[in-house]
C-alpha cells in the first residue's frame, strides 16, 4: 500500500472518528436538556405575562402543588404565588394532565374568599406544560348557571301556575253544559269562569311584564318622567279596587321631582305596590303613597295598616310566585309576581327597593329612584309637601311615610 492511500484511509478513518465524537456529543447534550427540562421548574418565557392579561383565574403549580405563577384573578381562591393548592380535587386534576399529557377538563366547587363566603362552581382546565408544571385555568360559572337554574324555575313554576286557572276553566265550561237547564247555576258558573279567565290574563300579563324587563337591554321609551305622573295614574288606576275593599288612597310628599326611566314600567311597578298595599289592609283603613327627594335620589313610599309581613317571610317576598299568606293570595287572585316585577323594575331604573314591615301594624315598601333635574322645556315648581291630614287615632303602622297621610 503506497503513501497515497495510506493518507486517504488515516483521513476516512479520522472522520469517522471525529463523526463518532460528534454524534456522542450531540447526544450527550440532548441528554442533559432533556434532564435539565425534566427536573426544570422554570416557567417558559411568555407564560407569565401572557397569564396577567388573563380574566379568568390561571396558575402554574409544579409537582408538589405549589403555585409558582398565577393570575391576578387566581388569588380570591387562595392560589397566589407560593400557595400550595388547597382543593385535593385541584391537585388529583393537575396530576392526571401530567401523567396523561394530555388536557383535563373538570367542573369543580372551589371556596373563594374566607368562610362563610359561598363556594363558586368553576370549570378547570388542566394542561401539561413540562414534566414538573402544568397550567390550571379556572372559569366561573356560578353566575351563568344561577341564572339557568333561575330559567328552569321560572318556567317550571309558571307552567305549575298556569295549569290551576286554566283547569278550573276547564271544569267550570263542563259545569255550565251540565247545568244548561238551570239560568242560575249558569250565572253562577259563568261568573266564576270569567273570575278565572281574568285571572289566567292578568297571570300571563304578568309573566310576560317579568320576561320583558329580564330579557331587554334598554327601554325602548326611555324619557325624562314626572313622578307626580306616575303617582297619579297608579292611584287612580286603582281607586275602583279601592273603593270596593273599603280603602282610601292619600297622596302627599314632594311635588315637581323627575327621573329617567319608562313612564309605564314605572307607572306598573307602582301600581302593583298599591294593589298589594290595598288587598291585604282591613276595612276603613288607609294606603298611603308618599314621594320624597333627599341626597339625589327620589323615594317613593307605599304604607299600609295590613296585616304585615313576618321577618322570615320579608325575606322572600320578592321571589317570583312567592306568597307570604297562600290562602289570602288565592282569595284575591294574587299571581305572587307582581313583588318580583316591582324587584326587577326598580333596578332596571339603576335603583331599589326597601321594605319595612310588621306583622298586625303593616307594610311601608319604598322605591328609590335617581333623581334627575327637570326637562329643559319644565318650569320646576318649589319642592312643597301636601298638606297633612288629621291622622286616624290608629297606631302608625311604620316609620316616616315620606309625606303620605295614612
Amino acid at each position: 500500500m503506497d503513501s497515497t492511500q495510506l493518507a486517504l484511509l488515516a483521513l476516512l478513518l479520522g472522520a469517522v472518528i471525529g463523526g463518532s465524537v460528534s454524534t456522542g456529543i450531540v447526544i450527550a447534550l440532548r441528554a442533559r436538556d432533556r434532564a435539565q427540562h425534566e427536573t426544570s421548574s422554570a416557567i417558559p418565557v411568555g407564560i407569565g405575562e401572557v397569564m396577567q392579561g388573563m380574566e379568568d383565574a390561571a396558575v402554574v403549580v409544579d409537582t408538589s402543588s405549589t403555585v409558582l405563577a398565577a393570575s391576578t384573578a387566581a388569588i380570591p381562591f387562595h392560589l397566589g404565588e407560593g400557595d400550595v393548592v388547597p382543593s385535593d380535587e385541584l391537585r388529583a386534576i393537575a396530576r392526571r394532565a401530567r401523567a396523561e399529557e394530555a388536557v383535563i377538563t373538570a367542573t369543580l366547587r372551589l371556596q373563594r374568599g374566607a368562610p362563610p363566603a359561598e363556594p363558586r362552581l368553576v370549570v378547570v382546565r388542566a394542561s401539561r406544560i413540562s414534566p414538573r408544571l402544568t397550567l390550571l385555568v379556572l372559569k366561573d360559572i356560578t353566575e351563568r348557571e344561577r341564572v339557568e337554574q333561575m330559567r328552569r324555575d321560572f318556567v317550571a313554576n309558571t307552567s305549575h301556575e298556569l295549569k290551576t286557572p286554566v283547569g278550573a276553566v276547564s271544569l267550570l265550561s263542563e259545569a255550565i253544559e251540565s247545568a244548561a237547564d238551570d239560568p242560575d247555576q249558569v250565572r253562577h258558573f259563568a261568573g266564576r269562569l270569567q273570575a278565572e279567565a281574568a285571572r289566567l290574563a292578568l297571570l300571563t300579563s304578568r309573566i310576560m311584564n317579568l320576561s320583558r324587563l329580564q330579557a331587554a337591554d334598554e327601554f325602548t321609551d326611555e324619557r325624562e318622567v314626572a313622578v307626580d305622573e306616575v303617582v297619579a295614574a297608579a292611584a287612580d288606576a286603582h281607586a275602583i279596587q279601592a273603593d270596593a275593599a273599603g280603602v282610601r288612597i292619600d297622596r302627599g310628599g314632594d311635588r315637581g321631582l323627575y327621573v329617567r326611566g319608562d313612564a309605564q314600567v314605572l307607572g306598573e311597578a307602582i301600581g302593583n305596590l298599591v294593589a298589594n298595599a290595598i288587598a291585604y289592609s282591613p276595612r276603613g283603613s288607609h294606603v298611603g303613597i308618599g314621594v320624597k327627594g333627599v341626597d339625589g335620589v327620589v323615594e317613593i313610599a307605599v304604607t299600609d295598616r295590613g296585616i304585615g309581613i313576618s321577618e322570615a317571610d320579608q325575606e322572600r317576598v320578592f321571589e317570583r310566585f312567592y306568597r307570604a299568606d297562600q290562602a289570602r293570595s288565592r282569595r284575591t287572585g294574587g299571581s305572587g309576581l307582581g313583588l318580583a316585577i316591582v324587584k326587577h323594575a326598580v333596578q332596571r331604573h339603576g335603583g331599589e327597593v326597601r321594605l319595612w314591615s310588621r306583622p298586625g301594624r303593616g307594610s311601608t315598601f319604598t322605591i328609590r329612584l335617581p333623581l334627575i333635574d327637570p326637562p329643559a322645556d319644565q318650569v320646576a315648581p318649589p319642592r312643597r309637601r301636601a298638606k297633612r291630614k288629621k291622622k286616624a287615632p290608629a297606631t302608625p303602622a311604620a316609620p316616616p311615610t315620606n309625606g303620605a297621610t295614612v
